[in-house]
């Protein structure tokens, strides 16, 4: 495998994206491409011991930061390394790409300058994958589309129930619809219309899943629109930080709590890990002709590694292959239910 890193993605780049990329190199033994500022990233190369690992640094002379819009990205920084990185996927000299940089930036040099929409997909989806008792949820649309129509909702069901096979390995995935309540008649119109698609299609589908629902293995591929999606992952944030900050508050607070959490410490250890989004690294934007993965802009070099694996399983698992081939199988179109 062949893996390129945006070295200028993340919040502290190229920091964690460079000693991220070193693991991977090192643990999982790809070939790793490093795109940024070749002067920085050398630097930062030279601090970690990478004999016999195999590394290659591509010099980009722009970088996408957070605060570039991404209507203005694709002929503004025509140079940067979101884009020279993802053109080294199109032209076959990758097997895939992974970012911790703007998101909005990537869908749009993804979708309109670089690698472009697998054929027949309506619009491409960014995932979320979310760990819930040992096992993965994928999240779909977490934030590329706030507005969609009922066929983008059963198309991003159909690439999320082919991710969670060819990628996740999971035999039968469960594909659910998130909503405001379990029942059929809940939801609203684009909920109603798209669950009359979903039905149809040759799916495991289980019908609606309420947000607690996707915390109690209720379903295994969990479709909404972007705006809704990134609403929930984003809720998930907030309270899980205000949790853990409550939990270190109060075990400060005397010294028998104090000692009772240092008694418990493997315990919280393992939630910790368990929790952990650096333990998954990324998901893949679903629907671009070519594996992207994005993380998170905190991403460290855990994150950034456990990324380069989410690549590489896509990429070996022909997911792009498999969903132009269902796609061209599994028509989505609102004529197709007229």
């Amino acid at each position: 495998m062949r893996i390129v890193v945006d070295a200028m993605g993340s919040d502290n780049c190229p920091v964690p994206d460079v000693a991220g990329a070193v693991l991977a190199a090192r643990e999982l033994g790809s070939t790793i491409i490093l795109v940024g500022d070749e002067r920085r990233v050398k630097a930062e190369l030279r601090k970690h011991d990478t004999t016999d690992l195999k590394i290659e640094v591509v010099h980009a002379n722009e970088a996408i930061s957070m605060h570039d819009k991404p209507s203005t990205v694709g002929k503004g920084k025509p140079n940067s390394s979101m884009h020279v990185g993802m053109n080294l996927v199109k032209n076959g000299q990758a097997d895939g790409f992974i970012t911790a940089g703007n998101t909005g930036a990537a869908l749009a040099i993804a979708m309109l300058n670089t690698l472009h929409r697998i054929p027949g997909v309506k619009r491409p989806a960014l995932s979320f994958i979310l760990r819930v008792g040992g096992k993965n949820v994928i999240l779909l649309d977490v934030g590329a589309n706030a507005d969609c129509k009922a066929e983008w909702l059963a198309q991003f069901a159909i690439m999320g129930e082919i991710y969670a096979r060819q990628g996740l390995g999971l035999e039968k995935p469960r594909i659910g619809i998130l909503s405001n309540g379990e029942e059929e008649g809940k939801g609203n119109s684009l909920i109603h219309e798209t669950t009359d698609m979903l039905k149809e299609l040759p799916l495991n589908f289980v019908g609606n899943v309420e947000p607690r629902e996707v915390f109690e293995d209720h379903a295994d591929v969990v479709v909404s629109d972007g705006f809704v999606g990134n609403i929930l992952i984003k809720s998930l944030e907030g309270a899980t930080s205000l949790l853990l900050n409550l939990i270190r508050k109060e075990i400060k607070s005397s010294p028998i709590t104090t000692l009772g959490g240092v008694l418990a410490r493997p315990a919280f250890n393992r939630v910790r890990n368990e929790i952990d989004p650096s333990e998954i690294g990324g998901a893949p934007l679903l629907g671009v002709n070519g594996v992207v993965i994005i993380g998170h802009g905190r991403s460290n070099d855990i994150a950034i590694k456990n990324c380069v694996r989410q690549a590489e399983r896509a990429a070996a698992a022909g997911l792009i292959d498999a969903i132009r081939e269902r796609l061209a199988q599994t028509p989505t179109s609102e004529t197709h239910y007229g």
